[in-house]
């Protein structure tokens, strides 16, 4: 389990990301660029790093189902997962 702060974190970035989209976009397709450096640099989505929704591990994040790959293999060995089995052959 990650720290708490660093998921805060995360969650406080995502926010500003969200709350800022607009504005960004608009000054960069005016090419307002000492207006950009005038927003906060959490707005900015480059700074946004994927982590696991349950543990909040920053590595091994899988995208298509939002979790490490440590909890991913948990959860499809306890049947968890829809239509995911383990390999065999």
């Amino acid at each position: 389990m990650a720290r708490k702060s660093l998921i805060a974190r995360e969650i406080k970035r995502e926010k500003l990301v969200a709350k800022y989209a607009a504005r960004r976009k608009a000054l960069k397709e005016a090419g307002d660029w000492a207006g950009l450096d005038k927003l906060p640099k959490n707005s900015s989505a480059v700074r946004l790093h994927n982590r696991c929704k349950l543990t909040g591990r920053p590595k091994g994040y899988m995208r298509k189902f939002g979790i490490s790959r440590v909890t991913f293999r948990e959860m499809a060995a306890d049947g968890k997962i829809p239509g995911i089995t383990k390999a065999s052959w």
